[in-house]
């Protein structure tokens, strides 16, 4: 057995605990990460990259047959070979050279193998050949392990070889038919993608689809899913998953039977942490890792768990399950642990330099369907939850000159949630082709706490979609101009 000594030691090799590492580095820092797969994680090879990939060739095709002139130029189908060989691109062929090459110019160290906790600061990194390597930090461990898809306890489905997203972004054969279960953002995209290559899709899910965010977006994808030949079964479960040489059969709590030849499950996420050695510093293996607002990892009781060396970034500590949010909250625990390592105190306060406040306040998120689904901040339903006192304003984006020449028959909906008691903006949705971009702006607004009278004075460039920002203004004024 080796040893090495480092500053700080993360597990995880991801994008989360690239950011931290680099942020560590650039405060003067050394930093090793410890990775057992592809350095890079989930969202450059099963997730983001690829399945981003896998939709765009169908969303610009749908684009150009939303005019009639440029629609008339374009005749066929996609091609699903050259769909994955972009894909295959944009995953890097799945090798981590590219990313490996990226940690040696940032002075990173790399550690291969599969990390474990073993005592105070002391992580053991056993390698494919069974040697191992103690790597030991003398500030920080930080937990970047990411998450898995979980697979329900549905009778039959373990032993029918069901895909998960990781098959389904790097599937090298588009299947005649494909059953997806769930209809959150995974199966609602994948519905999206696959149907467009040729799959006959059939999508059951147990609520409406969409579920974490506003409802009338997941009504708009799922009109759109079921006018593309998707077959949505909303409301109902699977209760079992049947096998064979044939394909897969999946038998719904209504009664009705789906007869597919690959079944993708996108039921939730679980958090890699089963075997992480958490037991020597007294947590369950397997758990999400509870944190405070530094990012150290506490006990049931809230307390830093031994004297707060050890800390959790990105999906594991289930703060917000989202690649840009994880690398958010690399960025300000890395700078912290530096700070901290000079003697020094972070930022922590109300939108502080080392504060993770987004999470909560501005969290955002894109949904590459069909439509596009864009949303930051609380939707109205989690801004009554919250006892928050709130207008809600909607807005037809069809009805804004700048939609209507981006498309013909462009149908979507905006929606604005305000602070009633002091104005600003504290949520924003909207559903419809290339809403994407309208985000940021959102964003800014809700994160700098923007006044609406002052938001009036940010001036929309017409004919752009984002014209809907002076209708949504101009619906809520008589509430906040005199």
């Amino acid at each position: 057995m080796t040893e090495k000594l480092f500053d700080v030691v993360i597990i995880g090799g991801g994008p989360v605990g690239e950011n931290v590492a680099d942020r560590v580095v650039q405060g003067g820092l050394t930093a090793a990460i410890v990775e057992h797969e592809l350095v890079g994680g989930e969202c450059s090879y099963w997730a983001c990259m690829p399945t981003k990939a896998l939709l765009r060739d169908a969303a610009a095709l749908r684009a150009a047959r939303a005019l009639p002139a440029a629609g008339r130029t374009v005749s066929g189908d996609l091609d699903p070979t050259a769909v994955l060989a972009r894909r295959d691109r944009f995953a890097a062929n799945w090798s981590d050279t590219g990313q490996v090459e990226w940690l040696n110019h940032a002075g990173i160290n790399l550690v291969r193998g599969h990390g474990r906790i073993t005592g105070t600061r002391t992580v053991t990194v056993t390698q494919t050949d069974g040697t191992s390597t103690t790597v030991q930090a003398r500030h920080a461990v930080v937990i970047a392990t990411g998450s898995s898809a979980f697979l329900p306890p549905i009778r039959g489905l373990a032993d029918a070889a069901p895909w998960t997203s990781r098959e389904a972004a790097a599937v090298q054969k588009i299947p005649a038919r494909l059953a997806i279960i769930g209809g959150g953002v995974v199966g609602s995209e994948m519905a999206t993608a696959f149907s467009a290559l040729g799959a006959q899709v059939t999508l059951v899910s147990q609520t409406r689809l969409l579920p974490g965010v506003e409802s009338f977006a997941g009504e708009h994808v799922t009109a759109a899913l079921r006018a593309a030949g998707v077959s949505v079964h909303l409301d109902v479960e699977v209760t079992e998953v049947r096998g064979d040489a044939d394909g897969v059969q999946l038998t719904l709590s209504d009664g009705a039977t789906v007869e597919a030849d690959e079944v993708l499950v996108a039921t939730g996420r679980t958090p890699n942490t089963k075997d992480l050695g958490l037991d020597h510093v007294g947590l369950a293996p397997g758990d999400w890792l509870r944190v405070d607002d530094t990012l150290a990892v506490v006990d049931a009781a809230g307390d830093p768990v031994g004297d707060g060396w050890l800390y959790a970034a990105g999906d594991v500590n289930k703060r917000v399950l989202l690649t840009h949010h994880g690398k958010y909250q690399g960025r300000a625990l890395g700078d912290a642990i530096a700070v901290r390592a000079r003697g020094e105190q972070p930022d922590l306060g109300p939108w502080g330099r080392h504060a993770v406040t987004a999470d909560v306040r501005a969290a955002t998120q894109v949904i590459f369907t069909d439509p596009e689904v864009a949303a930051v901040g609380l939707s109205a339903e989690a801004s009554a939850a919250a006892g928050k006192n709130v207008r809600i304003v909607d807005y037809d984006l069809g009805a804004v000159a700048g939609a209507a020449l981006h498309a013909d028959d462009y149908r979507g909906q905006a929606r604005m949630v305000v602070d009633a008691d002091r104005n600003v903006l504290i949520g924003f949705t909207a559903v419809g082709p290339d809403v994407a971009e309208l985000l940021h702006a959102a964003t800014i607004a809700i994160a700098g706490e923007v006044p609406l009278h002052r938001l009036w004075h940010a001036v929309p460039a017409y004919p752009t979609i984002s014209e809907i920002w002076l209708r949504l203004l101009e619906t809520d004024r008589p509430h906040w101009a005199s």
